[in-house]
């Protein structure tokens, strides 16, 4: 039984095959730098001053609801048909008038509508996880969205320097069928050989010209 996390899906696998089953497979995760300090105090304070706000108190072009919870946990079923989970962390729930959800990923970057095709997969993978937990109640999730944040303007008043972050809202469109697929896709990998050895991942370029020679051959890597 393989645990899937979301997170990968827009980078590792997207990156390279050869470094996802190992991580998935053997839990040979990459090395990686932390974000910086200040990304990450903007993206808590930003999530912070939503909670339990209505998204149209920031701006009337955001969907109505209210912000529910900020950083959950979710885990969900085994896929029917497969023998994958989906377990991770998102970044805002929004609770609808209607009483369904839309799920919201805060994002500092640069905006643009390559971001859809990009997140869309990790963003259907928190609905399912949602809609069909291991634990607890199913939350019907009917929207899905990047709230993406880039600074633009600087001003200094009274000694203090402020940073201006006009947002921009990307709705992600949601297509349970093409998400199975892709988890169908993903099943199929993990249950063949090590792919080969990318010759674009930076990691293994690594492990191909700096690891020891007498690595045994029959190693994960």
């Amino acid at each position: 039984m393989y645990k899937l996390s979301p997170s990968d899906f827009a980078y590792l696998w997207e990156d390279c095959k050869h470094c996802y089953y190992q991580k998935v497979k053997f839990g040979i995760a990459l090395p990686s730098m932390p974000m910086p300090g200040v990304f990450s105090a903007i993206n808590t304070r930003i999530q912070g001053n939503l909670l339990w706000k209505n998204l149209k108190s920031l701006s009337s072009d955001l969907p109505d609801g209210e912000v529910i919870r900020q950083e959950g946990f979710v885990e969900s079923i085994v896929i029917p048909g497969t023998n994958v989970f989906i377990k991770g962390k998102y970044d805002l729930l929004v609770k609808n008038p209607d009483g369904t959800h839309t799920l919201v990923d805060l994002k500092i970057s640069q905006p643009g509508e390559d971001k859809i095709e990009k997140y869309k997969t990790q963003l259907a993978a928190y609905k399912f996880a949602l809609e069909n937990p291991k634990e607890g109640p199913s939350l019907k999730t009917t929207k899905l969205g990047l709230l993406i944040f880039y600074p633009d303007t600087i001003s200094l008043v009274n000694e203090i320097i402020s940073l201006s972050f006009p947002h921009t809202w990307l709705e992600v469109p949601t297509n349970d069928e093409d998400f199975l697929k892709f988890i169908k896709s993903v099943e199929e990998l993990l249950a063949g050989p090590l792919p080969p050895v990318s010759t674009t991942c930076k990691w293994c370029l690594y492990r191909k010209y700096f690891l020891p020679k007498e690595t045994p051959a029959n190693e994960p890597f």
